[in-house]
């Protein structure tokens, strides 16, 4: 990290945008933490899928097919539908009907971002707040897009890190005054 620069891959940051930016729609942190974790795990497997690194088979197809439907019901955050369930402790998403624990997500940001982490939610709130909601709603991939690290493309860029500017983030928020 230098400055406002952190050197760190497209995942971590989609995963804690995605977290911000439901909180600012209205669920709670660790509800958030749980979307935000889902929704990178579904772009990161989109992606997967268009560069030949994952592929359905039809075993998988069938574990899904079989799986209880159980409560489930769908979140729409940052133009992707994400499972999820309602749980004693709040909406979880859910990954292959196991709800997403906040915990886990929390360890996994600190683990990424380092002594960083504290600044990045900061930046990215700002952001959020300079939209109301439901612009927030329409625009928030977006937003991602204009700041999130730049990678090679293809499987190149997979994994690969990138540099998030913090100060980027921060002009963005600027420009919608």
């Amino acid at each position: 990290m230098t400055g406002n620069k952190i050197l760190i891959n497209r995942a971590p940051v989609l995963t804690l945008w995605a977290a911000v930016v439901a909180e600012r729609l209205g669920f709670n942190h660790d509800e958030a933490l749980s979307l935000g974790k889902a929704l990178a795990g579904l772009n990161a497997q989109s992606k997967g899928r268009r560069l030949g690194i994952f592929k359905p088979t039809p075993k998988e197809l069938k574990k899904v097919r079989e799986g209880e439907q159980g409560h489930e019901f769908w979140v729409d955050l940052l133009g992707r539908a994400l499972p999820a369930v309602n749980t004693g402790q709040g909406v979880r998403a859910v990954v292959k009907s196991k709800p997403i624990e906040a915990a886990g997500v929390e360890r996994y940001l600190e683990g990424k971002f380092g002594d960083a982490l504290p600044r990045v939610p900061k930046a990215m709130v700002e952001l959020t707040n300079a939209f109301d909601t439901d612009e927030l709603a329409q625009r928030g991939f977006g937003l991602y897009e204009q700041f999130r690290p730049e990678v090679p493309e293809g499987i190149g860029g997979w994994g690969a890190k990138g540099e998030l500017d913090l100060g980027r983030i921060a002009k963005l928020a600027l420009q919608t005054h």
